[in-house]
């Protein structure tokens, strides 16, 4: 399912009357293309896989599990199912196999109730997930953003957005939690699809 044009439209134009230096962001960027991901449990995999090294690295892994797997899907009982091993072979480090293994076992007993995710409040969704080894705010946003298209979503600790925001509003450092939500604050409640043209920016200042 994809992002709702209306929803859009309506954030886009909130953005760029509330904040001139965004709005020039978007101009430049063009159409927000944000993709969702509608497979939770493989969402959540995936995040737990990508973190702490680079995208290269975690589309090879990615790509070697699903070969490992084949013609199997990415599901808790087929990842539960594999050993540590097994997911070493993949490229997956010891310390994240763990972490998979205790989201598909928490996902199978239901701990962690995925099929209700959609029916919760944003708080809500981070606390289900974060009982999950591996799993912290971070990549619980992730998970709203990108797989639940929340709208009002600010991942305030990224590094990517803090990194845009010291770009675009010419700070020195930086910015903490703090000033990182002050200058979000305009953006509410479309702070998700504002983020995701913070990220684009850092791909103009590379061209």
């Amino acid at each position: 399912m994809p992002w709702d044009p209306e929803l859009v439209t309506t954030a886009i134009v909130h953005i760029k009357e509330r904040d001139e230096i965004l709005a020039g962001v978007i101009d430049a960027v063009g159409p927000f293309q944000l993709k969702l991901d509608r497979n939770r449990f493989q969402m959540l995999v995936w995040s737990i896989l990508s973190q702490q090294i680079s995208g290269k690295a975690a589309r090879s892994i990615r790509k070697r599990l699903l070969e490992l797997i084949a013609p199997n899907r990415v599901t808790a009982d087929r990842l539960a199912a594999l050993s540590v091993d097994e997911l070493r072979s993949a490229g997956v480090s010891p310390q994240k196999a763990k972490y998979i293994h205790d989201l598909a076992a928490k996902v199978a007993d239901g701990t962690v109730k995925l099929s209700r995710v959609g029916t919760m409040s944003d708080g809500q969704v981070i606390t289900e997930l974060v009982q999950v080894k591996g799993i912290g705010v971070w990549t619980a946003q992730m998970f709203l953003m990108f797989s639940l298209g929340r709208p009002d979503v600010f991942p305030h600790d990224d590094f990517g957005i803090r990194s845009a925001l010291k770009n675009l509003y010419g700070l020195s450092d930086l910015p903490n939690r703090e000033k990182s939500q002050t200058l979000a604050a305009p953006w509410r409640p479309y702070a998700t699809i504002a983020s995701w043209y913070c990220w684009r920016s850092l791909d103009l200042n590379r061209k």
